[in-house]
């Protein structure tokens, strides 16, 4: 661990460490009617601790940040157990929204929760707010081509450096259209993240698809 990672490690205050930030994060509701069209998943405990981690080492949590397309807020709450941060959560599903705000209350109870959250029903298209850290975990585009580059386009207009989830084999997209968008890619987290059964169609309990999380940092 370098010197700035131990400093930035020291800051990391609600939450002890990584394990214990996943087992929180676990305890969390999930979607009660996801919603196949705009593919609405619950995002793996231990993967998001996994990312939140790292960005609380490498002093990434910013004082504003937006979890876009926040569904029922497992990152944007992750980040208020690292610091005394204001997240905006966003999201253009009601129901979804409902369920965030609930899990975040369950956390406020059972934690030493600093920071401040603002509930969002919006469009991601719509947001306009300038913000330190974007995160989001967009749909892959499977049910609708393209919908993760709105995500991505918008991450890139509010944030200055961003974490957002991807098929591992979108690699090349995300190098290219992070470039032409003024972004680089610093880092990749790489995922086998699993996909519990949540929808009717669903065969099996879990699958395991290979996902990448991208960092992406404003080019000075």
């Amino acid at each position: 661990m370098s010197k700035s990672e131990s400093s930035n490690r020291s800051k990391i205050g609600q939450i002890g460490s990584k394990g214990a930030l996943a087992v929180a994060l676990s305890r969390l509701e999930g979607f009660i009617e996801p919603k196949v069209r705009v593919e609405q998943y619950v995002t793996d405990a231990e993967v998001a601790a996994e990312v939140l981690w790292n960005m609380g080492l490498r002093g990434d949590v910013g004082k504003v940040s937006v979890d876009l397309g926040c569904g029922t807020g497992i990152l944007g709450i992750g980040l208020m157990l690292l610091g005394k941060v204001r997240v905006l959560f966003v999201d253009s599903d009601k129901g979804a929204l409902e369920v965030a705000k609930r899990n975040l209350k369950k956390i406020q109870s059972e934690y030493k929760v600093l920071g401040e959250a603002e509930f969002l029903l919006q469009d991601v298209k719509d947001f306009n707010e300038n913000v330190n850290l974007v995160v989001e975990n967009p749909p892959f585009g499977v049910k609708n081509k393209h919908a993760d580059r709105v995500f991505l386009k918008k991450a890139f207009e509010v944030g200055n450096v961003v974490y957002s989830f991807h098929k591992s084999e979108s690699r090349e997209f995300i190098s290219k259209f992070s470039s032409e968008n003024g972004f680089k890619v610093t880092n990749i987290f790489d995922f086998e993240f699993p996909l519990k059964a949540t929808l009717s169609y669903h065969t099996r309990k879990i699958k395991r698809i290979k996902v990448s999380c991208f960092r992406l940092e404003k080019i000075q």
